[in-house]
């Protein structure tokens, strides 16, 4: 997997980071993650996209580099991670809003403690939580061999994607952004 997997249109590169894994390095030891659920957010078309107003300190990534992590903090106590993700020249990110555990499972129970397994990373404040992931991981970049937090392909796309609306925003509800997974076993990733 390479940057060229996200150098598309946003909605497209949504759709297709369905069944990758993030891994995630910590000193305990390894978390990898399949992608269950996605939303694609937009540039200068998309209103309810942090980057629909331009360029800020804070909505930088959107604009740089595909592949770099895009953290923020919502409502105060929350992390959302997004992964940068557009055609050249444009903005656009893609939230990442459920995962499902491959490989870990103990350091994310440790994580979210006392939290059933099935509601571990159905969403995208417990899916950062989950994987350890704050402000402090804005601008990571995860095609770096390095990084603490890296993406890889997963082993073959799910038994069907289902296209929905956003959900959790005000603008531009009717656009159908969001990709949700729906494989036999997966019963978190499901509205």
């Amino acid at each position: 997997m390479d940057r060229s997997f996200l150098l598309r249109d946003t909605v497209e590169a949504a759709e297709r980071l369905i069944g990758c894994l993030l891994v995630r390095k910590t000193e305990q030891g390894t978390i990898r993650v399949r992608i269950t659920e996605t939303e694609a957010y937009k540039g200068k078309e998309d209103p309810a996209s942090h980057a629909f107003r331009g360029m800020t300190h804070r909505n930088r990534h959107m604009f740089g580099e595909v592949g770099v992590l895009y953290v923020y903090l919502i409502y105060g106590m929350h992390y959302c991670m997004n992964i940068a993700a557009h055609e050249p020249g444009e903005a656009g990110a893609v939230l990442i809003r459920a995962a499902e555990p491959v490989e870990g499972i103990g350091w994310i129970r440790a994580n979210r403690p006392g939290v059933p397994d099935r509601s571990l990373m159905d969403g995208p404040g417990k899916l950062a939580k989950s994987l350890g992931i704050d402000i402090s991981f804005d601008g990571t970049d995860l095609f770096q061999p390095l990084s603490e937090i890296t993406i890889e392909r997963g082993d073959g796309p799910p038994v069907s994607i289902r296209r929905t609306p956003r959900i959790g925003i005000s603008r531009a509800t009717e656009k159908l952004w969001r990709f949700v997974a729906e494989a036999a076993d997966n019963k978190q990733a499901q509205s």
